[in-house]
């Protein structure tokens, strides 16, 4: 079998992570890895097994090294669309981090760009390929749910703040808080399972009561005490959609609260949907019934990787099509603007 020769843009944590997956498949291959960060730099090479040579600052050198067919975009948030962008002109394939931009305008150009180029472009959104979930998939595109016509989500945390001071807390960095870094999974995940992508208004809230204060904050990402927090810490939304559905959607890094939850839960004219529990709520001969869906683990990190990679080998469709991301991606933006406004956003309003 072929090997895809993929470089790495971007060698912190999560960099490291996408790097751990990918040397587990035999049908791809790390040949460069790029960071600004000497220590990161060098230890990811060390982990991947590569020469200095083949290690970058600048990650214009790693698009020009000739057996880089593939890159994955593991950077700051706004860095997302440039490099995206700038990569498919070098005629390579993406594996871009979520969020896939900042703003709807900067994920244009990069679907513009993957079309232009011909290039596979995958988004991170790696709880899609997650067992439970292409399990409630299947019965939901079978028409089990008939018309969607509600659905609440949201992931809830106690304590987790990223790296406070990076980039994660700046918002000329990360465009916002957890709307951007974990609301999109639960909301992508949401929306994919209702097959609509289309929203047409949002109004909502946010608040930043913990990452001011240095409070709630979490192991992942690398602090720098030195840097600020300037987004919010928790948001509330409801999403009108095109087609008269709507969807309610809470996301924060830290709360006052029990435990942290992750929650999908659709409800639609034939029966319900629930990702917690993993059961169906339906009726049959006029009485209830609870229908418990059984699927098999993995690692989804490892299975969408491999997806990507597979799409390159075979000229196949990457799971997060375009037309989707872009839906997305005007959700997330209309959710920010409302919460930063105070009114009702339409979808034409971003």
């Amino acid at each position: 079998m072929r090997e895809v020769g993929v470089g790495v843009i971007g060698c912190g944590s999560i960099g490291l992570h996408h790097l751990k997956r990918l040397l587990e498949l035999s049908s791809a291959r790390v040949v460069a890895g790029c960071d600004v960060n000497p220590q990161a730099l060098e230890s990811f090479g060390v982990e991947a097994g590569l020469p200095k040579k083949s290690l970058h600052r600048e990650y214009g050198r790693l698009l020009r090294q000739d057996d880089v067919e593939a890159v994955v975009v593991c950077l700051p948030n706004r860095l997302h669309s440039t490099v995206t962008v700038e990569a498919f002109e070098a005629g390579k394939h993406i594996y871009c981090e979520k969020p896939m931009a900042v703003n709807l305008s900067e994920a244009t150009r990069m679907v513009e760009a993957a079309k232009r180029s011909g290039g596979k472009l995958l988004i991170g959104l790696q709880s899609r390929f997650r067992g439970d979930v292409q399990a409630l998939k299947r019965h939901a595109a079978d028409g089990e749910l008939g018309e969607v016509y509600y659905a609440k989500c949201g992931w809830i945390r106690r304590s987790g703040v990223p790296g406070w001071g990076s980039w994660f807390t700046r918002k000329k960095d990360a465009g916002a808080g957890p709307i951007y870094d974990i609301g999109v999974h639960v909301l992508d995940l949401t929306l994919w399972l209702m097959s609509n992508f289309e929203p047409a208004a949002a109004y909502a809230t946010s608040y930043a009561k913990f990452g001011p204060e240095k409070r709630g904050l979490s192991g992942w990402g690398k602090p720098e005490p030195e840097g600020y927090f300037d987004v919010e810490d928790l948001a509330t939304a409801l999403l009108k959609m095109g087609n008269g559905a709507s969807v309610s959607f809470e996301v924060s890094w830290a709360s006052h609260i029990k435990e942290p939850r992750r929650t999908v839960t659709l409800m639609g004219e034939k029966a319900g949907l629930d990702l917690e529990s993993m059961t169906i709520y339906t009726t049959e001969e006029g009485g209830h019934v609870d229908k418990k869906i059984h699927f098999d683990e993995v690692d989804p990190y490892l299975v969408a990787m491999s997806h990507f990679v597979e799409c390159i080998l075979e000229d196949g469709e990457p799971l997060t099509r375009p037309e989707e991301m872009l839906g997305l991606q005007r959700a997330l933006d209309m959710i920010l603007k409302s919460s930063q406004e105070g009114g009702v956003v339409s979808s034409d309003e971003v």
